[in-house]
């Protein structure tokens, strides 16, 4: 499976298979602020983000080290292409 590719504003749930520690009733869903560039161990990596709570909102800003391929994509900030082929308005 292609490993997702994260960008700041993504949003992922956050459980054991990411991390021990995130296990159980300490899962959580994160929206990312930030990846850290820094080269770690092979698949794990930094993260900066805000845990959201049931309503969208954020709860608290954590600074996580998980496994990418543990993370499950649960929406994204970014915008998607106009399904009907318009033109975004004010674009040419």
């Amino acid at each position: 499976m292609p490993q997702v590719v994260l960008r700041p504003g993504d949003v992922v749930h956050v459980g054991a298979e990411a991390s021990v520690q995130f296990s159980g009733d300490r899962a959580l869903t994160l929206r990312i602020i930030r990846l850290d560039p820094r080269v770690t161990y092979d698949g794990w990596i930094w993260l900066d983000g805000y845990v959201v709570g049931p309503a969208g909102n954020a709860l608290q800003r954590r600074r996580i080290f998980v496994r990418q391929d543990g993370l499950r994509p649960i929406r994204s900030s970014r915008p998607s292409a106009p399904r009907n082929g318009s033109r975004i308005a004010g674009r040419p």
